[in-house]
């Protein structure tokens, strides 16, 4: 059932505008948590046009990012020798450098939790070393103390976080133990005292983020984005995905934003992350959507399960090529407010191999190239997530009431369809409450 009253079109247009600044805020940006080492080791960044980047920060905000992640390990110092290979070492002094140089830049600051010592991700959610053996209240008690402890260093120096991540990537729970054998897994035929502990464990988390940061935003971050049971078996209509954030409701969890992570290599086509948005949305049209992780090579094939290399060939044009059809993909969804490209600041160009190089691989789905040590084209591209694609341009350019059939949010985004969420939209030159569409 509609509603609907008349509006002159300076108050539409006002409208439109209070609430882009109040509501429609987009972040875009990257994950840089290696960013301090390659510049201090002397990696030579350069533009697109091959001019020296002398400030990356200054660089990419210069490029309309507004927002960057960093990653938070317990005790890096206890990862393996390959793990460190792999850049693992963003302990709280090494992340407190980087966070108050991107609030200094006028950033906002994404802060990802792994609660682990190392990498954590659907295959390995494994305690740090420190919380080893401890009971299940103790654990409780540490995950709390721990997180309240980083924040509030965080905040003392002037560099409290926007965004927190509590966990990286929980598909399947987080702080599972220490090895296989006693592994508190959160599958969806998992045991009910699993999610017990896991939903315990968030709470502390989530409370004392609340506690120091109230003004942050809590993100749940899960990668169960893909519908194709060849790539994540248990995820036939989305089911895992679904399962776990009604879980997340069922537990009464405090949290503001969905995060998910995309790899065409790993999740398959851009068709499956629409599909997973779009459940989402209809699902929990209270919450925003972010995606925090996503990217795609420039070069070299990064593995996985799907080559895309037709479609995307691995260049720098291909890589731009993805990247805008991800952001038109995400551009059709009013609730996605975040971009995220992971590694994006991995550069060898100046680096010496053996002598001075900051991992042990290279990384060829960053956006600079390892060769030239030049921006790619996606770079660039990424801003239009934040800028362009809105609908907002059209709208105030006119001075007489809309004249199209188009559907927008009261943040300016023209929809693809009638909207299917309850809400306050712009038909026409009215402004109409939309009731639920079932379907």
């Amino acid at each position: 059932m509609l509603h609907s009253y008349q509006l002159k079109p300076v108050l539409l247009l006002s409208a439109l505008f209070i609430f882009l600044q109040m509501q429609a805020q987009k972040y875009v940006g990257g994950d840089i948590s290696l960013l301090p080492s390659y510049v201090e080791n002397g990696a030579k960044y350069y533009d697109h046009g091959g001019n020296a980047i002398a400030d990356p920060l200054a660089f990419f905000k210069a490029e309309g990012m507004n927002a960057m992640r960093v990653r938070l390990f317990h005790t890096p110092a206890n990862a393996s020798t390959t793990e460190k290979g792999e850049g693992v070492k963003q302990d709280l002094a090494y992340v407190t450098r980087l966070a108050k140089r991107i609030k200094g830049a006028g950033m906002k600051l994404m802060l990802d939790f792994h609660y682990s010592d190392s990498w954590a991700d659907p295959a390995k959610q494994w305690l740090p070393k420190a919380w080893a053996g401890l009971s299940e209240s103790d654990l409780q008690d540490s995950i709390y103390n721990y997180t309240k402890h980083a924040l509030t260093t965080l905040t003392k120096a002037g560099a409290a976080p926007d965004f927190i991540q509590t966990g990286n990537e929980i598909s399947y729970g987080m702080d599972w133990g220490t090895d296989a054998g006693n592994a508190k897994y959160c599958y969806p035929s998992s045991p009910a005292a699993n999610w017990d502990r896991f939903a315990a464990l968030l709470r502390r988390a989530t409370a004392a983020c609340r506690e120091v940061c109230p003004a942050a935003k809590i993100i749940l971050h899960t990668e169960r984005v893909s519908a194709n049971t060849s790539l994540q078996r248990d995820n036939a209509g989305y089911a895992a995905l679904a399962n776990f954030y009604n879980k997340m409701q069922g537990y009464a969890i405090d949290y503001d934003i969905i995060g998910l992570s995309y790899y065409p290599y790993f999740h398959g086509a851009l068709g499956e992350l629409d599909g997973a948005v779009s459940l989402l949305e209809k699902q929990y049209p209270e919450k925003d959507i972010m995606l925090v992780e996503t990217g795609y090579s420039y070069k070299y094939a990064m593995g996985g399960d799907y080559n895309y290399t037709a479609t995307y060939p691995l260049t720098d044009a291909g890589q731009r090529a993805f990247t805008r059809d991800l952001i038109a993909l995400l551009n059709t969804h009013e609730r996605v407010t975040g971009l995220f490209w992971w590694f994006m600041e991995a550069n060898e160009c100046g680096l010496t191999w053996g002598v001075d190089n900051v991992t042990e691989h290279w990384y060829n789905a960053s956006l600079f190239d390892n060769t030239t040590g030049r921006a790619t084209s996606a770079l660039s591209e990424l801003k239009t997530f934040a800028g362009t694609s809105n609908g907002i341009a059209t709208v105030s350019a006119l001075k007489q009431p809309i004249p199209d059939n188009h559907w927008y949010s009261l943040t300016g985004m023209r929809l693809p369809a009638h909207p299917t969420i309850g809400g306050i939209y712009i038909h026409g030159d009215r402004k109409m409450a939309v009731g639920k569409v079932d379907k």
